[in-house]
């Protein structure tokens, strides 16, 4: 009975050495050379939107996750120019780029969708060394013939003001979900 006991309050001290090192190994799991995380465009000094890049196994998509709009811009755009199956869907949320596979810093072999007038680009996407920019490349035929686009990485509070739908890291859910245990 003593040993029963004696083990029973080594429970919470393990318990917490196992959520110590869950958290620290989640920490090192973070890649900050990835293309995975929320990015943000910057236009005229302005941010004109955000961009929440995931990591499927290895294919690289991302979606658009908070838009700026301008006075007189439609409240809620759709993208009905598209003819695949984002025929329709609502600009916020809508998977805009596709298929991107990671090759170092490089992602290549992707495509990007301009839900303005629903057209579909090869793209290439590329991180910096120190992780904080994101160049986004549309092209026609071959890369030469293209546009960058540089996004900045937002910081992990960002996440805190995305729409919950397209939130993959809600505001304290774990730390609540522990609380209540």
């Amino acid at each position: 009975m003593r040993n029963t006991l004696s083990r029973l309050r080594l429970l919470p001290a393990i318990a917490g050495l196992v959520l110590a090192l869950g958290s620290t190994s989640s920490a090192l799991a973070f890649d900050p050379t990835s293309a995975a995380g929320l990015w943000q465009k910057i236009e005229d000094g302005k941010s004109v939107g955000w961009f929440l890049v995931v990591d499927h196994n290895g294919i690289f998509e991302g979606i658009i996750a908070k838009m700026f709009q301008e006075p007189g811009d439609p409240p809620d755009p759709v993208c009905s120019k598209c003819t695949d199956d984002r025929k329709d869907m609502p600009w916020l949320g809508i998977p805009f780029i596709r298929d991107m596979k990671r090759n170092g810093l490089s992602y290549e072999n992707g495509n990007v969708l301009d839900p303005r007038d629903g057209k579909i680009y090869k793209a290439n996407m590329t991180v910096t060394p120190d992780g904080q920019t994101l160049v986004v490349r549309g092209y026609i035929g071959i890369s030469l013939l293209g546009k960058n686009q540089y996004w900045t990485r937002l910081p992990e509070a960002a996440y805190n003001e995305l729409d919950p739908r397209f939130n993959p890291n809600p505001p304290g859910a774990a730390r609540k979900a522990m609380k209540q245990h």
